[in-house]
């Protein structure tokens, strides 16, 4: 089931995930969101932009979701992705699809989920792309999916007041919230994650409602390490790692 230039790792929950050992590979960011959006209930979840299929992996050992799709427009890394649902025998709760976000309304169907997650690729298209069909080329910038692309696309998807959980880019924050109301997205919870306390944001999880009334909670600041370079609690906690 491991390729060659296939990795094996091991996610520490329980759960293996299958990588290249010199692709595009998940994230803290990708971590971080499913975390991010474990806590809100619901019986069909999608998770669009998934990569190599970790924020479906790792939302179905922290939630007791029985349906949970993951979409990935690159066939090679859908397919293993779904390698990776098969090696941890999640077929019956995990599916992965290949195919545009563009065109997801036509795969699931619209307000087909009441959750839905989404990584999606944080830069704007612009110059230094060398071959804007490379695998991490498509996973970072807005090649194949824009921000208005995946917003646009999980208002379609989303029942009433079913809830959008996204992790972005701080600079995108005013085109983020535009582009949610634009849209019928209502943002609920913003949280900002830094470095470290003398550091400026370096990512955004954001949580917004499909029909949703108007009023956003700012969250207290994530910060990924202490003033001293050691993990801060809050990540080992949700890394699951234990700390003497």
């Amino acid at each position: 089931m491991i390729r060659d230039g296939e990795c094996l790792d091991d996610l520490q929950n329980g759960l293996f995930i299958i990588q290249k050992k010199d692709g595009f590979k998940f994230g803290i960011d990708a971590v971080l969101l499913a975390d991010f959006a474990k806590d809100a209930k619901s019986k069909n979840t999608l998770d669009m932009c998934s990569g190599t299929g970790i924020v479906a992996l790792l939302l179905s050992a922290k939630t007791d979701t029985r349906n949970i799709c993951a979409l990935e427009i690159q066939p090679e890394m859908a397919e293993m992705a779904q390698r990776s649902v098969v090696y941890n025998s999640l077929s019956d709760r995990v599916r992965v699809s290949a195919g545009d976000v563009r065109e997801a309304d036509k795969i699931y169907g619209r307000g087909a989920f009441d959750k839905i997650t989404c990584n999606p690729p944080y830069m704007r298209l612009g110059g230094g792309i060398k071959n804007d069909r490379d695998e991490k080329s498509v996973s970072r910038h807005e090649i194949l999916c824009t921000l208005d692309d995946a917003v646009g696309t999980a208002s379609r998807l989303l029942v009433s007041k079913g809830r959008f959980f996204m992790v972005h880019r701080p600079s995108r924050l005013a085109d983020i919230i535009c582009s949610m109301r634009l849209y019928g997205i209502e943002p609920k919870r913003l949280r900002f994650v830094c470095p470290s306390p003398s550091k400026a944001p370096s990512l955004l999880l954001i949580e917004g409602m499909k029909d949703g009334g108007r009023e956003l909670k700012i969250l207290p600041t994530l910060y990924i390490y202490n003033g001293d370079g050691t993990y801060s609690e809050e990540i080992n906690k949700i890394y699951g790692r234990e700390v003497e």
